[in-house]
């Protein structure tokens, strides 16, 4: 085992002691879960937590990320980012090399994480998606796996009062992509991404399905 295996399976162990306190997870959901091979699984995004729990709970597949370059301005989260093997992404452009690095880390046989939402809903209602990931999942061929999960939401309260948090997974099939021939413009991407989307927020609770639930109610 390198050094750096160590730090990150030292750091793995101390984040699910660290949260056990505060949630209570039922993990059977993540059974469904490809034990091996690449996948690209996309959760709903709804705070800054669930991307640590997610990851610490996929543990011991090899789990990696988008995240954005920002976080990379602290010495501590670029260590921790870096000893995760996330990548760094510009928000509010195509950020090219994101999207190579991206694709070079789940041809490793990475589970590699993107929330198309792009950024925290706060309430746990879907947004529309953005359709970065489309292009990934089309290049690589990778399956894609929806993971939605809600209860988050109430960390901040249940903090307050002592409680402990539900956080409820529910894990969908997996499905790849396929354009059927068609050139893939931004508006097909669009139409791609917001299918997966639907495929998301079918396995949340109606209240939960924000910009969806007009689109899943229609299926």
């Amino acid at each position: 085992m390198s050094f750096k295996d160590f730090q990150r399976k030292f750091v793995n162990g101390i984040l699910r002691l660290a949260i056990r306190p505060l949630f209570r997870i039922n993990t059977n959901e993540l059974n469904k879960v490809s034990a091996e091979g690449p996948l690209l699984i996309y959760p709903n995004h709804i705070g800054s937590m669930e991307v640590p729990l997610i990851y610490s709970l996929l543990q011991p597949r090899p789990v990696s990320a988008m995240a954005k370059a920002e976080s990379w301005d602290s010495r501590f989260y670029a260590w921790l980012f870096d000893l995760w093997r996330l990548v760094p992404v510009k928000r509010g452009e195509a950020d090219i090399n994101a999207i190579r690095r991206s694709i070079e880390i789940i041809r490793d046989g990475y589970i590699f994480t993107i929330s198309p939402e792009g950024t925290r809903s706060g309430d746990g209602k879907l947004q529309q998606a953005h359709p970065g990931i489309v292009p990934i999942a089309l290049k690589t061929g990778t399956p894609l796996q929806p993971i939605a999960h809600f209860g988050i939401e109430d960390l901040s309260q249940n903090l307050k009062k002592l409680r402990r948090t539900n956080f409820n997974i529910r894990v969908g099939k997996p499905f790849t992509l396929d354009p059927g021939g068609e050139r893939v413009n931004s508006a097909v991407r669009q139409e791609m991404v917001d299918e997966m989307m639907i495929e998301l927020a079918k396995l949340l609770p109606e209240e939960y399905r924000g910009f969806y639930a007009d689109k899943v109610d229609k299926e």
